[in-house]
Parts: C-alpha cells; sequence; structure tokens
C-alpha cells in the first residue's frame, strides 16, 4: 500500500468518529450505524462533476465531426458490409470480416456509450440503442443469406 491510502483511511477514521461525537452531542437519535456514505459529494463536488461530463460529452460530439457520414453512422458501414458479403462472398469469408467488425465498431459504440449509465432510473437498455439493433438486424441478414 502506499502512504497516501493510509493517512487517507486514518482521515476517514477521524471524520466518522468526529461526526459520531457531533451526534451524540446534539442528542440525534435517527443514525443508523452503517448506513452512512462518505462517498457523498459536497453539492461544490456535484457541480464540478458535472461541469467535467458536461465537457467531455461536448468533446465527444465532436470526434467524428471531420468523418464523413457513411464511415460514422453503424447502419451504413454494416450495410457496406452486406454489400459485400452479397457480391463477393469468397472475398468477404478470405477478409475474415467477422473477425474485424468488432474492431471496426468499437469507437463508434464507445462514444454513443460515453453519457450511458445503468445505475440512472430511466437509463437505455443496451437492446435499445440504435447501434445494438443496427448490428443485430446485420446479423440476422447474415444468418438469412447463410441458410440459402
Amino acid at each position: 500500500a502506499y502512504m497516501g491510502e493510509s493517512n487517507s483511511s486514518e482521515f476517514i477514521t477521524k471524520c466518522r468518529t468526529c461526526r459520531r461525537q457531533v451526534r451524540e452531542c446534539s442528542g440525534e437519535t435517527d443514525h443508523h450505524e452503517g448506513m452512512s456514505s462518505d462517498d457523498e459529494l459536497t453539492p461544490i463536488e456535484v457541480k464540478e462533476f458535472q461541469k467535467s461530463k458536461d465537457n467531455v460529452l461536448e468533446d465527444s460530439r465532436k470526434v467524428f465531426e471531420d468523418v464523413h457520414a457513411d464511415f460514422c453512422d453503424i447502419r451504413k458501414i454494416l450495410l457496406k458490409f452486406q454489400e459485400w458479403k452479397e457480391k463477393f462472398p469468397d472475398s468477404y469469408c478470405d477478409a475474415y470480416i467477422s473477425f474485424c467488425l468488432p474492431k471496426i465498431l468499437n469507437p463508434l459504440i464507445r462514444v454513443q456509450l460515453i453519457n450511458w449509465n445503468p445505475l440512472e432510473q430511466n437509463f437505455t437498455e443496451l437492446e435499445e440503442m440504435p447501434w445494438f439493433r443496427a448490428i443485430e438486424e446485420f446479423s440476422d441478414a447474415k444468418h438469412v443469406s447463410e441458410s440459402k
């Protein structure tokens, strides 16, 4: 363990002890030991976090701004691969596209997931996201063409 870790744990213990003593002196009775959190953020920390989050989201919108629309839309990319597979199945197979697609689509999906938080109350299910549906449709089309 590095030195900051033990200092941090000592500091937290002192804070807890101090808060307990203040509660005892004030006669506060609605506190239940173990139910409070040292992870609660101050209003200043919440504001700083929100500002940083907003900056990251703003920057994420600019990531693909200089990329042609055909190459930053997952549905359009998959359509090109589908056309390739239908027109030149041997070439498509020889290129091992099924191994390449995750690497090709990864940056596009990651940018779309930057703001996704499954711990929020009204979060969008992965299965409902446009990129997921596009991949699902591509996979379904792939299975249909393979069964022919």
